[in-house]
């Protein structure tokens, strides 16, 4: 598989200090790191990438950022800032404090590649095996199984920041136009 080598199998000593006394109850992003010891490994998805070629993020961790995005519902940008700047998720992802993490755009394309041929069934069947394991839900127990509200959720989000941005472009372009037609005056 044709991914960067993870770095977050373990979380750098740094990281851990300064996460814990930073948030000594812990966040939401560090409890999934503490109890499920993350919920995907890049090996899971193997598969999704082509075994030669320029190297990409870890899948694994752009998982584990959708799922906080999710939760968290921040939009692309504020995912990736978030990992840009928030300790916890730098905790959550195993990565060092200066790790300047990732463009937004990385998460659309892994969106891209989750919405393939049920591949979004089968991480979520893997997250559950996992949260079981740990005995966070008993069989038979009332859980939902489908991720379409998940996907049809991060769709919207999607949807928002491409009208989000259509509109910025369209304002800049508006500034742009005005201030050539103030300097001809």
């Amino acid at each position: 598989m044709c991914v960067r080598p993870r770095t977050g199998c373990v979380i750098p000593e740094l990281t851990v200090r300064v996460a814990r006394a930073s948030n000594p109850r812990g966040t939401t992003a560090m409890a999934i790191r503490d109890h499920l010891n993350g919920l995907w490994s890049d090996e899971d998805f193997e598969e999704w990438y082509p075994r030669d070629g320029k190297p990409g993020l870890s899948p694994a961790q752009l998982a584990t950022v959708s799922v906080l995005q999710f939760l968290l519902e921040l939009s692309d940008r504020q995912a990736a800032e978030s990992v840009r700047n928030r300790i916890d998720f730098k905790y959550a992802l195993g990565m060092e404090l200066e790790d300047p993490g990732f463009h937004h755009s990385v998460l659309a394309d892994f969106r891209e590649r989750l919405a393939v041929e049920g591949r979004a069934d089968k991480l979520l069947d893997l997250a559950l095996e996992k949260i079981r394991a740990v005995g966070l839900v008993r069989e038979r127990g009332r859980q939902r199984t489908d991720s379409t509200h998940v996907l049809a959720a991060v769709r919207d989000l999607t949807r928002l920041e491409l009208v989000t941005e259509a509109m910025r472009a369209a304002l800049e372009e508006l500034a742009r136009g005005r201030r050539t037609s103030w300097s001809a005056w």
